[in-house]
């Protein structure tokens, strides 16, 4: 049997994946998390085989948690199921770990072919989405630059934002207007909004 972690937010869609998993012969779903920073102690805990984690999560996200898992269980497979098929994302589930990378409106048994070939080694990407993270390019942001761009997010003031990274307010308004000339934006809520649509934040 291939043990296989399901990290989703949202319950009703952790549930119906969880249910359609179930009925495939030779899986079976041992552990169900609702957030990203139960991730890791979960799969210590429960060994999965095959870790399925989607991106946005309360927490941390799913990207972050792959990074963590590989650390801390580098025998278990970390698959992105995701119904946010940005380029950025694919590029940076990669680098973090992961062996696939698949949108939540395919089919499941597409999902559990995914879960079989990540587990013998293969790489499972989206087709779609591996043309688009190819043609897209890599992410101009430094990891700074995203750091403080995330920060940046919620209106934070230059003040606030260099407060809590513990940066100089010149250092923040040096990074925020490198984000902004990366991104062709105008302002830094133009360049939060472009880099999350690209994937990069």
């Amino acid at each position: 049997m291939i043990r296989v972690l399901l990290a989703e937010d949202q319950g009703m869609m952790r549930g119906a994946l969880a249910l359609l998993l179930r009925l495939e012969p030779d899986i079976e779903v041992v552990a169900e998390v609702g957030s990203g920073t139960d991730v890791v102690p979960t799969a210590l805990e429960t060994r999965p085989d095959v870790a399925l984690l989607d991106i946005e999560m309360p927490g941390c996200s799913g990207l972050d948690a792959a990074v963590a898992l590989r650390r801390e269980l580098p025998a278990c497979r970390v698959l992105i199921v995701t119904a946010f098929g940005r380029a950025g994302y694919v590029r940076r589930a990669m680098e973090a770990g992961a062996s696939g990378f698949l949108v939540k409106d395919g089919p499941v048994e597409d999902l559990a072919a995914a879960i079989r070939k990540v587990l013998a080694g293969e790489r499972v990407i989206d087709p779609s989405l591996a043309a688009a993270a190819l043609s897209a390019g890599p992410n101009p942001l430094t990891e700074r630059e995203r750091g403080v761009l995330a920060a940046a997010a919620d209106g934070s003031t230059i003040a606030d934002i260099a407060k809590r990274l513990h940066l100089s307010e010149s250092t923040v308004r040096n990074y925020l207007s490198a984000a902004i000339g990366k991104t062709n934006s105008r302002n830094r809520i133009e360049a939060v909004q472009a880099a999350r649509a690209s994937g990069w934040l």
